[in-house]
């Protein structure tokens, strides 16, 4: 990171120079209306903009909570350290991009003078508008999706160790110089520039990227991404051999992560390919059907309506893309 961007965003904030001042707390009134802790994007971001920048709060402890936007948490400068719910410590450092959406909760512990963080604020609506095509069979893309859900999913937080990556690092140093600039009329570019360092992360090798959770959520993570891969015609049997496992334990496993056994999220995958289908090509429904493993029309139609709510052909004319 260029040290004219460092120096541009590393001074005190009011709230910071508040918290030395008065040795005090973090003021959850700048965060929240709500009893619960919930970060609310209307306290951060200004009227009619999808993404906004702030810079990580120091010298004091961040107590547990979540969001109601997607935060994308980039590390310019030493270190941090925070506490998923229900997941690992976390310490990032120069370099590391950790992702969380809604339903992830954490906590922060108390960062020195020296430790610089940005937090991006990305609302939902983000992704409707972006025509970014995300590598399809990512974690990346799956996250995306857990980002627009109501309901908690596999894929809440990310991280990724960009360290070393120039294309990566380019697009970061743009993206908080020009948040930083406060233009009104740069919006676009804002978007489209975190649309494109989004493509990269989702290129970029599995080896990099390393979903923070339990050594039990690894598995399921190796689970997804063949089910992403092999949705038409993958078998459990044929996952439990690739990663010596044996299918009870993986049922067993699938199940109490994700709320689903492998079957299902077969199937959710098929229905979410269908749908993507159906928005963005001009296959007839019968080509979409064999091209996800579906024989049995009326079985699709039934599996179909009881995600989306009604029959595909009434969801490609919703979604028709303009």
């Amino acid at each position: 990171m260029r040290q004219e961007i460092i120096d541009l965003i590393s001074n005190l904030t009011e709230e910071e120079e508040k918290i030395l001042a008065e040795h005090s707390s973090i003021s959850k009134e700048l965060y929240t209306s709500e009893d619960e802790f919930v970060v609310d994007s209307a306290k951060l971001l200004e009227k009619g903009k999808l993404i906004a920048m702030r810079l990580h709060t120091r010298f004091a402890y961040f107590p547990e909570h979540r969001h109601n936007y997607i935060e994308m948490v980039v590390m310019i400068r030493g270190s941090l350290t925070t506490t998923i719910t229900e997941g690992d410590t976390l310490t990032l450092h120069e370099g590391d991009i950790l992702l969380m959406n809604r339903h992830a909760r954490h906590e922060i512990m108390p960062c020195g003078r020296d430790d610089l963080a940005v937090n991006i604020i990305i609302l939902p609506e983000f992704f409707s508008w972006s025509s970014v095509s995300y590598d399809r069979e990512s974690a990346l893309r799956d996250f995306v999706i857990a980002s627009l859900s109501e309901k908690k999913r596999h894929s809440d937080y990310l991280i990724y160790h960009t360290k070393g990556f120039l294309s990566v690092e380019n697009l970061t140093e743009n993206l908080i110089w020009t948040l930083t600039e406060h233009s009104d009329d740069m919006n676009r570019v804002v978007q489209a520039t975190l649309g494109l360092l989004f493509m990269n992360l989702s290129v970029m090798s599995a080896n990099t990227l390393k979903d923070m959770s339990s050594k039990g959520q690894n598995i399921v993570m190796k689970a997804l991404e063949y089910i992403d891969n092999k949705y038409k015609d993958g078998t459990l049997e044929e996952l439990a051999e690739q990663i010596d496992y044996s299918t009870a334990y993986l049922s067993r496993l699938l199940k109490s992560t994700t709320g689903h056994n492998f079957k299902e999220l077969l199937q959710q995958r098929k229905l979410e390919e269908a749908a993507y289908c159906l928005e963005n090509t001009t296959m007839t429904i019968e080509q979409i059907m064999n091209s996800i493993g579906y024989e049995n029309s009326s079985y699709f139609f039934k599996k179909f309506n009881n995600k989306y709510g009604c029959s595909p052909r009434i969801y490609r004319n919703k979604h028709k893309t303009k």
